[in-house]
């Protein structure tokens, strides 16, 4: 069960609201958000809840089965849209596109890729800054000075920045230099930075894990919210199956289900979820069919020369289509 409350709620009426679900043997969690405050209620017995909505301080009142219910779409039917800012928006009916190389390299690249967004109208830019590779002598990203250099740059130019996260300590330090928190796959479950993001006003987009199901991401998702932040995003990346033609099993399946499950802006990272360059655009394109509200992929103002991931990274002229045909795409899908 979720409770809204009104901002206004007396600390009596909240007492007397607290009682009446104890004595139908609820156990009682509060949520407060940038937004709103709420009662999640747990329990087994069955009662009429127009009881608890017709008390006073109630503005709306739900019954949801599922365990993950802050994300649920039995509550909220409309989709949250994110806004980030200077008219860039995520989800809610806006199609987002977030474009940029795997690891941010340099000055020069930095500069180059901005100028490329910048000439097709593309106003948020991926890139790492701190890397989770499996080898550890891997190129790791240019860390806390790369991020400030790259926040400054894109800054100038009006494009917002999303990078990962990797551990609570770096929250703190990233926080003043992003637009977004990306929680990568391999933390997917990662409780205590979970808990932590929670707890901070930034959006943060999580992505699924690398074998992690449906409802794994929507409980993960569920810790976030649940802290006191409903700016979050899932990322369908693709999972790990026993076929080794491509980098990960791209599921265009999950897309669909997450956005009939729950009101958060969905995104299809294509890059990742196939890792082949000539077949990102297609998956990138279904992705969009599928029912996504935005697409996060790789480029590279030369892929080979890219200091990670450049078999799945698209040169700027194959990126230069795809944005083309994305918002083609997208058109056509709303007019269906």
């Amino acid at each position: 069960m979720i409770i809204q409350l009104e901002k206004d709620i007396t600390d009596i009426q909240r007492a007397t609201l607290e009682a009446k679900l104890q004595s139908v043997s609820y156990q009682t969690t509060e949520v407060a958000t940038q937004f709103s405050e709420y009662i999640i209620g747990v329990g087994k017995k069955e009662f009429d809840i127009r009881a608890i909505g017709t008390m006073p301080g109630i503005r709306d009142i739900h019954r949801v089965s599922d365990a993950y219910k802050l994300v649920s779409k039995k509550w909220k039917v409309e989709d949250t849209q994110i806004d980030l800012g200077d008219g860039i928006k995520i989800g809610g009916g806006s199609f987002a596109m977030m474009a940029g190389p795997c690891s941010i390299e340099s000055e020069e690249q930095i500069e180059s890729t901005i100028a490329h967004l910048v000439k097709n109208n593309v106003r948020i830019m991926r890139g790492g800054v701190y890397k989770p590779r499996s080898s550890p002598y891997s190129f790791r990203g240019l860390g806390i000075d790369g991020l400030k250099l790259w926040y400054k740059k894109a800054s100038e130019a009006g494009i917002k920045i999303i990078t990962e996260v990797m551990m609570t300590e770096q929250i703190d330090d990233m926080i003043e230099y992003i637009d977004v928190f990306q929680v990568g796959a391999r933390n997917s479950q990662n409780f205590n930075l979970l808990d932590a993001l929670g707890k901070v006003d930034k959006p943060v987009m999580l992505k699924r894990g690398i074998s992690g199901t449906i409802d794994e991401l929507l409980q993960s998702a569920e810790y976030i919210f649940s802290n006191g932040n409903e700016k979050i995003m899932l990322c369908e990346r693709g999972i790990r199956t026993y076929e080794n033609s491509y980098r990960n099993c791209m599921d265009l399946n999950a897309i669909a289900m997450l956005k009939e499950k729950s009101h958060l802006p969905v995104i299809a990272d294509p890059s990742h979820g196939i890792g082949v360059r000539r077949f990102v655009e297609r998956i990138a394109l279904a992705s969009v069919m599928a029912g996504a509200d935005g697409v996060i992929f790789e480029v590279h103002e030369c892929p080979e020369k890219a200091f990670s991931d450049g078999q799945q990274t698209l040169s700027y002229e194959e990126a230069e289509t795809l944005f083309d045909r994305l918002r083609k795409t997208f058109e056509f899908r709303e007019n269906l």
